[in-house]
């Protein structure tokens, strides 16, 4: 079976070819416009050149005219220069359409129109194979226009220079822009490598927060849900440490119990001492079975597998109710008084984790109420929920132990009744998966213990729910 491995991409290389597509798609739109701009420029430039020539050309003919009027039309001496007639050509008619003056290397025919409209007006004509701007005028007495002619092929020269030089600018300057954005670029994920490093440097167990020092701001986001990863680690694995030093602690004293009655069961002298060692034996492994019971179900109450509780609108008085026969029978072989008071009321329950919680809290009002006590079961609808309060008149719990018999093992230094310390925890773990309220007071006959649960109603436990569950999905993200 072949595997599709996802495509590996370079964030590096990916945003430095970006930036630099960019930059160098911007320099040379940028560079266009600037060609365009001073082309058009330059256009204006020629042309207003070229029309001033042909005024002050056209000046000069005329005043030479008034001094000698000759009807010929020779050729001026003065513009003989082969480069001059390589750059502009120029010719001079009277009103009556006969050339007087041209340039050399200026035909003998008009360059353009010779009608009295014609004044002060630029075209384009084609001669030798190439094209040629043209400028016609008259003077003021309208009795003589110049025009002058220059070829094209100077301003496309011009301005085949000056791209020239903005290619070779664009050859020098681009690689020292990919030099320079591939140095700014490999500084700025400098700090991403090194946060890279001190990661694969750690040992397994080094779950110290990552240090946001130096580190750009675009990724703190990614720090922090790191560290917050770091953090839920930490605490599942200080949760996982405590939970198996407790559970060894817990377990020693029963299996120590179950040891020592199998060696008095094979040391036995007769059958009343066997018979006896192994009812303690029995009694050491229901021990055993109890906490190793009680363990595996806080361990189910954990996170994260406390996220896999599905709670759904359930009457807690239809739940209890059937558990209360067996619960009374126990009562009456305690010779205990058991009363209930079930009343109707919907709440969103997980129905197992509740009975387990019925379970515990139940067990321990029958073992710590003495024969002849009380105990009260009631749950009904109260003013912020749906109540379940269990109190009896037994021994109870002095109030400055109230919040500390919900840690795990913990008991009261005078218990002379056995017991593992994890029924409470196992019942507040439950309760929090519920977002119910937990409250320990005083029980029947101003003693003994009262526990009461306030589970909030359907409605007001879904908006609950989905609160949490946001607020969960916003820090994983």
């Amino acid at each position: 079976m072949n595997i599709r491995m996802p495509a590996r991409w370079s964030l590096r290389r990916t945003l430095l070819a970006l930036v630099l597509t960019l930059t160098v798609s911007i320099w040379c739109f940028s560079a266009v416009v600037v060609y365009l701009d001073a082309d058009t420029e330059s256009r204006e430039l020629f042309d207003q050149s070229l029309s001033e020539t042909g005024h002050l050309l056209l000046a000069l003919a005329d005043h030479e005219l008034e001094e000698h009027v000759d009807t010929a039309a020779p050729t001026l001496t003065e513009v003989h220069d082969g480069k001059h007639s390589k750059y502009l050509l120029f010719q001079i008619w009277d009103g009556g359409h006969r050339l007087i003056y041209r340039s050399a290397g200026a035909p003998e025919t008009a360059f353009t129109s010779l009608s009295p409209d014609s004044d002060n007006q630029f075209g384009w004509i084609s001669m030798g194979g190439q094209e040629w701007r043209t400028y016609s005028s008259w003077n003021a007495r309208q009795n003589m226009q110049i025009q002058v002619a220059e070829p094209s092929s100077h301003r496309k020269e011009i301005s085949g220079r000056f791209a020239y030089k903005l290619m070779l600018f664009a050859l020098l300057v681009v690689p020292l822009l990919i030099i320079g954005l591939w140095w700014s670029v490999n500084r700025v994920f400098r700090s991403l490598q090194t946060v890279a490093n001190e990661v694969s440097q750690r040992m397994p167990g080094d779950l110290h927060q990552l240090n946001l020092r130096g580190a750009p701001t675009e990724i703190h986001p990614l720090l922090h849900a790191i560290n917050r990863l770091f953090e839920r680690v930490s605490q599942t694995l200080e949760r996982e440490q405590r939970f198996t030093a407790d559970a060894a602690h817990e377990l020693r004293t029963p299996l120590a119990a179950i040891k020592t009655n199998l060696q008095v069961i094979q040391r036995a002298r007769n059958d009343d001492e066997r018979a006896e060692a192994a009812a303690g034996l029995g009694t050491s492994v229901d021990r055993a079975t109890r906490l190793v019971g009680q363990l595996m179900t806080l361990a189910k109450l954990e996170p994260p597998y406390d996220k896999n509780l599905v709670l759904q609108e359930t009457d807690v008085a239809h739940l209890l109710q059937p558990q209360m026969t067996e619960w009374q029978k126990q009562a009456e072989k305690a010779q205990i008084s058991l009363t209930a008071d079930l009343q109707s009321g919907i709440a969103l329950l997980h129905a197992e984790s509740i009975l387990i919680l019925f379970r515990n809290l139940m067990d321990n009002a029958l073992r710590y109420t003495p024969a002849g006590g009380r105990v009260q079961v009631t749950c009904g609808l109260a003013e912020q929920g749906m109540s379940l309060c269990i109190a009896d008149n037994g021994a109870g719990i002095p109030a400055e132990m109230r919040e500390q018999v919900f840690q795990r093992f913990v008991r009261l230094s005078d218990a002379t009744i056995p017991g593992s310390g994890l029924g409470l925890s196992i019942v507040k773990s439950i309760a929090d998966s519920h977002h119910a309220t937990l409250r320990l007071a005083e029980g029947l006959d101003g003693r003994g213990l009262s526990v009461t649960l306030l589970f909030p109603l359907a409605a007001a436990a879904a908006g609950s729910a989905t609160a949490v569950t946001s607020q969960a999905a916003s820090q994983q993200t």
